[in-house]
């Protein structure tokens, strides 16, 4: 970056403005594990700070790389082309809480936890539930369109995303949608921004929607000798006419993970696991759960347990959650993905990733949402031999072809970002990247916005 174009942000921002090599630094990685320092980072603390951003970037033609907390797996917020890091955690106040029209108005950098938190209080849930929830910020899940376990049954977050206010590519800021649940003039601008991984706008404010919370939740595990058997009892659930809030699948590799850190008694021939959980009325869900377990038994479960208080939810929710940490016991490094299949094609996926990971000679650990047809793919890398990178690299081209070809999708919850824009083409073909880039035009001209992403082919800033 010129001298002239630091200058001019460091009289804006003071010392907000940070450019130590140990700040770059931090700002340099995201959960990808891939490093790009950038030129400068910028701690913003409301929309017309944003704005001056983007305008001095248009002015002196540097890249601008919205961040929320860095923990993506895609690559999405890291500075390729370096430039400026725009850092939205100070703006991380929750400006309102309308219970009686069930909507949260937010500013990007509020940590998704601390939102489900506050609305809780007054009876109230925001259902989108990324793992990252601890950490990761609100703007992040919307530029990402975050999914979570309990999309299953409530959807993902562009579903509870009513309005926004962000700052294009031009500076220029627009206000997008409506505080109401019906509102159908003009375009659809609200669900261009989300999902669009801060290459169209940087989001400065959020209106989100509100549900009554759940009033009783209630939590199974179910067993199984194989992942078809799982697979099927998923179809069997669907076909009872019950939604389950959340429906986990992990597969004898991800089960194996998670008995090497923590002690866990299973049937003997255990090679899958089905973790259910139901929510709403107290006295339907008795009833509801009733019906899963014995979907599941129907379809040859070796043991279906039921948790019976808080505790117990608890120690069985542990099975999934202790996975991710695991990982770390089997290899350093892994490619995550999380490719979506039709549920019907469930075990088709299963068996494929089985005989992908016999045929490569690599570790594949799989587990996900099975409710939603999401599967995360975990190519585990042990050393540094380039022969195993290569052949990771292959297993990863080949799971994508596979779920395009079952009629799924490359990413359900990641996004493209850098890791999948070499095969965005194989699923939205050449027009869909043609009309993306168009609308990439007319929202960003100058390319100020995270470039790099998404269509890795683009020069960062036009000139």
């Amino acid at each position: 970056m010129e001298s002239a174009a630091l200058a001019d942000l460091g009289e804006l921002l003071g010392d907000r403005l940070q450019t130590s090599l140990e700040t770059r630094t931090c700002y340099s990685f995201d959960a990808t594990r891939k490093k790009f320092l950038p030129d400068a980072v910028a701690f913003p603390v409301d929309a017309e700070e944003v704005q001056r951003i983007v305008q001095l970037a248009n002015r002196h033609r540097f890249p601008v790389v919205p961040r929320g907390a860095g923990s993506g797996f895609s690559g999405g917020s890291l500075p390729v082309r370096g430039g400026v890091v725009l850092s939205t955690e100070r703006m991380d106040r929750i400006l309102a809480i309308d219970g009686e029209n069930l909507y949260a108005v937010v500013e990007p950098g509020v940590v998704t936890e601390t939102l489900k938190e506050e609305v809780r209080k007054i009876g109230l849930f925001y259902p989108p539930d990324p793992a990252s929830l601890k950490f990761s910020t609100l703007g992040g899940n919307i530029a990402e369109c975050a999914g979570g376990m309990c999309a299953v049954k409530y959807g993902v977050t562009r579903d509870y995303v009513l309005a926004l206010e962000a700052v294009l590519g031009t500076g220029e800021l627009v206000r997008t949608g409506v505080a109401t649940m019906k509102g159908v003039v003009g375009y659809d601008l609200t669900r261009m921004l989300v999902g669009s991984e801060g290459t169209l706008g940087v989001i400065t404010r959020a209106t989100l929607r509100l549900v009554p919370h759940p009033e009783s939740f209630t939590t199974l595990l179910a067993l199984f000798s194989g992942n078809r058997q799982a697979a099927e009892a998923v179809n069997a659930i669907v076909a009872a006419r019950v939604t389950p809030s959340a429906m986990e699948l992990m597969d004898r590799t991800a089960i194996d993970c998670v008995r090497s850190m923590i002690p866990v008694e299973l049937p003997e021939g255990t090679r899958s696991a089905l973790l259910i959980e139901v929510d709403g009325a107290e006295a339907a869900v008795g009833r509801e759960a009733d019906l899963l377990a014995e979907a599941c038994r129907s379809r040859g479960a070796l043991e279906v347990r039921r948790a019976s208080d808080e505790r117990g939810r608890d120690e069985l929710w542990k099975l999934r959650r202790s996975i991710s940490p695991a990982l770390r016991r089997v290899a350093p490094v892994k490619m995550n993905e999380d490719i979506v299949v039709p549920r019907s094609r469930l075990a088709d996926m299963f068996d494929f990733l089985s005989g992908l990971a016999a045929r490569k000679k690599v570790t594949i650990v799989n587990f996900g949402h099975a409710g939603d047809g999401n599967i995360h793919v975990n190519i585990m890398i042990p050393g540094t031999d380039a022969d195993e990178y290569r052949r990771a690299e292959e297993a990863v081209e080949e799971v994508f072809r596979a779920a395009v070809e079952m009629g799924g999708t490359i990413s359900g919850e990641h996004g493209v970002g850098i890791v999948k824009a070499p095969f965005m083409e194989m699923e939205v073909g050449p027009m869909g990247v043609s009309v993306m880039k168009r609308l990439k035009e007319c929202f960003d001209p100058n390319g100020i916005l995270n470039p790099g992403k998404i269509f890795p082919e683009e020069s960062a800033v036009r000139r």
